[in-house]
């Protein structure tokens, strides 16, 4: 990006993390749902639940699988903002002065990586608060957050295609249930090993469990495998094709 690009995207992101602080509902949903997940199935379902010998082993467990699911509640919230000022009119007033096209999205996806790493800190301290606790070092908490900000970017460049192209609030919104509910079907909250055939195959075979058992790896110090070039490539792939389809869509719209 040029001078000025960053620029025009830095005063638009700002404009954009304003309307955040202003809508506590945002702040309450991406954050606290989550957090109530995590309380539930640790403290209710997780004495049900073999995969260690105590509660605070579920803890370390589920945690990875939690904060995929904020990521995944965030990202919503990102195409709602987007949708809100296209359906608004704001993006075609920023069409009529010398910005940048690509400042309007880039404000918005950068926007979603800000909102979302202040949702998965608040996720990662009620878990420590909970008994959480991780073997990691320096550079394996940097490989936690850098696999994070990844996955964050992927979802939330997908994210701006049902902003861009919805017709209603219904619409841009139901978009991100399938992210929310795809870990569920994953060993983000159990074990694969107990599933049937069919559903332990999809498992297996899907994004979410490469992404979070590299997460787990990495928060327990121990080596991630070949489980991390496949959720590096799972984010990147996703990453390069929501990146090019949500632009291709971006000019058809304001062509």
């Amino acid at each position: 990006m040029s001078t000025h690009v960053v620029g025009e995207t830095a005063v638009l992101t700002q404009r954009s993390l304003r309307h955040v602080l202003r809508s506590p509902d945002t702040i309450i949903t991406t954050a606290i749902t989550p957090i109530a997940m995590l309380l539930l199935f640790v403290y209710v379902l997780g004495g049900a639940i073999e995969v260690g010998g105590s509660r605070s082993d579920y803890v370390d467990y589920l945690l990875p699988g939690i904060l995929v699911i904020t990521i995944a509640s965030g990202i919503a919230y990102t195409a709602f903002r987007l949708f809100t000022d296209v359906t608004g009119g704001i993006v075609e007033r920023f069409r009529s002065m010398p910005i940048a096209r690509s400042a309007v999205l880039w404000s918005h996806v950068l926007t979603s990586v800000v909102a979302n790493l202040v949702s998965l800190a608040l996720v990662v301290l009620v878990a420590l608060l909970m008994g959480f606790r991780s073997s990691a070092g320096l550079l394996g908490w940097l490989g936690v957050l850098g696999l994070l900000v990844l996955l964050t970017l992927a979802l939330t460049w997908l994210a701006v295609i049902p902003g861009l192209t919805a017709t209603s609030v219904d619409g841009v919104s139901g978009f991100s249930y399938p992210l929310i509910f795809l870990p569920f079907v994953s060993s983000a909250f159990v074990p694969t090993d107990g599933m049937p055939g069919p559903v332990r195959w999809f498992a297996e075979h899907q994004p979410v469990t490469p992404v979070v058992d590299t997460l787990r790896h990495l928060l327990a110090a121990e080596p991630v495998g070949s489980e991390g070039w496949q959720s590096v490539a799972w984010c990147v792939g996703l990453l390069v094709l929501a990146y090019v389809l949500a632009m291709r869509t971006y000019r058809r719209k304001t062509a």
